[in-house]
């Protein structure tokens, strides 16, 4: 799993993160950079095309290596091919540089998405439920590790080859890239050599295949449509830069439900019309909800996808201004980037195997509370921090305890989705899980910066602090009710 998890880790960076640095250099315009936030839309819609990655069979290749495998690869060498052509694109060059980069950018960021979906599935199915949380704490490693070439080591490595802000060097950034390109191969080289897992169910036949594919294509559009056209049709009915955080996530919900309800009356038509089998369409789509569904009374679905949803609201709002507030109290970037990138991940990385180890001795729910409380309550030293200002050993302070809060909380809230994954339909299942995770703390994270103007750094503290105390109750309720110590069915 390290490997698989350094293999997840590397694109992320270098499409949200390095990336920016890279356009920035050649002189882009900032609001031209944000077209590449739709290189993140990919991460949120993964459950779209899961089944597809789930149950299709690749002409060749799952044969040879497998159904997890074969799709594995299929993404790695992708990503790789991917990766090169942005490295051999410069996005000043011409008319259309930066359309091209555009492109290949939200191009990374589906197939990177589609490579986590195999990981997960594939992590689920050869662990052991009760070692999911050091499989998790390996997994995660791998990932920052990734995290920290994509980033830290790309922008000295290109600055080193002779780019920078006042004199961008486009030869620097396509050594860079290809160079991260290569670094795929220890992807490659590991789906290779590792074995397939045996109790994943069987890939469809060739035919059912091509009605699967079909399916996923078809509901692709309506779904897309309605994603493009929906800001500039609502926007011309209502203002949706003024609408209140509450209000914007029922105009989000909204359109997702609409593109929901477009993609099922699609897929009643293609039912109806005979192109697809109802069993295709059913078992790939509707039958891991209703698994879900089924497995437990309807209060208690209802109350593990709030659990879901709210879980990392506390600290994944913070996280969004916390470089700002750093540099607001008077750090400089050098040592935001020593205590925060690059301590901070290690403090990260001690507190997701401290988190693996305990949920082996104590279980999940009992660590996913103690996650809960922790990562509330280190919300609170930020408070402190404000009040302090500059403080170099304050600052450490707090990054340790936050970073060891985060690195317990998230390890035990993977191993709680993982654990809730039944086996049958895993890819499925957790990608609707990690959707749902990252809708609502995305949403309201955007209105972070508004918080604080309108109020001040302590009082933004101190509300994400209690917006973790529902998570707290969730948790606790959820504990008295369900049981992951046993195996999955």
């Amino acid at each position: 799993m390290l490997f698989l998890g350094f293999s997840a880790g590397l694109p992320i960076l270098l499409v949200f993160g390095t990336l920016s640095v890279w356009l920035n250099e050649a002189g882009i315009k900032k609001s031209a950079i944000t077209y590449f936030s739709w290189a993140g839309l990919g991460y949120g819609f993964k459950f779209v095309w899961a089944p597809l990655i789930d149950q299709a069979r690749l002409p060749l290749l799952t044969t040879w290596l497998g159904k997890r495998r074969s799709w594995l690869l299929l993404c790695q060498l992708v990503l790789l091919a991917i990766l090169a052509g942005m490295a051999m694109t410069d996005p000043v060059a011409g008319d259309n540089g930066l359309l091209v980069m555009a492109l290949l950018a939200v191009a990374l960021g589906f197939a990177s998405a589609s490579q986590d979906i195999v990981i997960d599935a594939y992590r689920i199915e050869i662990t052991p439920p009760r070692l999911l949380g050091m499989s998790a704490s390996t997994y995660t490693l791998g990932y920052r590790v990734a995290m920290i070439i994509a980033g830290a080591m790309a922008l000295v490595m290109s600055e080193k080859l002779g780019s920078g802000l006042n004199h961008y060097h486009y030869g620097a950034w396509r050594s860079t890239y290809l160079f991260m390109a290569a670094l795929m191969m220890i992807g490659v080289v590991t789906t290779l050599v590792i074995g397939e897992p045996t109790n994943s169910r069987e890939a469809l036949n060739s035919r059912g295949s091509k009605q699967l594919l079909l399916l996923f294509l078809v509901l692709l559009i309506p779904f897309i449509a309605v994603y493009y056209w929906w800001n500039p049709v609502v926007g011309s009915l209502i203002s949706l830069s003024d609408l209140s955080p509450a209000m914007y996530f029922v105009v989000t919900a909204i359109r997702f439900l609409t593109a929901a309800l477009c993609c099922y009356m699609v897929a009643w038509l293609l039912i109806k019309l005979q192109w697809v089998p109802t069993s295709v369409a059913t078992a790939s789509y509707w039958h891991p909800v209703k698994e879900f569904i089924q497995r437990y009374p309807l209060g208690l679905v209802v109350t593990i996808l709030l659990l879901i949803g709210f879980y990392r609201i506390s600290d994944m709002v913070l996280g969004v201004i916390a470089n700002i507030f750093y540099q607001d109290i008077g750090f400089s970037k050098e040592s935001i980037g020593y205590a925060s990138k690059f301590f901070g991940v290690i403090v990260t990385l001690l507190g997701s195997f401290w988190g693996g180890y305990l949920i082996v001795k104590f279980g999940v729910m009992r660590m996913l509370l103690w996650g809960a409380i922790l990562a509330a309550a280190t919300n609170l030293l930020f408070m402190l921090l404000a009040a302090a200002g500059n403080q170099l050993w304050l600052l450490y302070s707090v990054i340790i305890a936050d970073n060891l809060a985060a690195g317990i909380a998230s390890i035990a809230f993977v191993t709680f989705l993982s654990r809730l994954s039944n086996i049958r339909f895993t890819a499925m299942q957790y990608a609707i899980f990690t959707s749902v995770m990252i809708l609502l703390p995305r949403v309201l994270g955007g209105y972070s910066g508004g918080i604080v103007e309108a109020t001040n750094y302590q009082t933004f503290f101190l509300i994400t602090t209690l917006m973790g105390l529902p998570v707290v109750l969730l948790v606790w309720f959820v504990g008295r009710r369900l049981t992951l110590d046993e195996e999955k069915t």
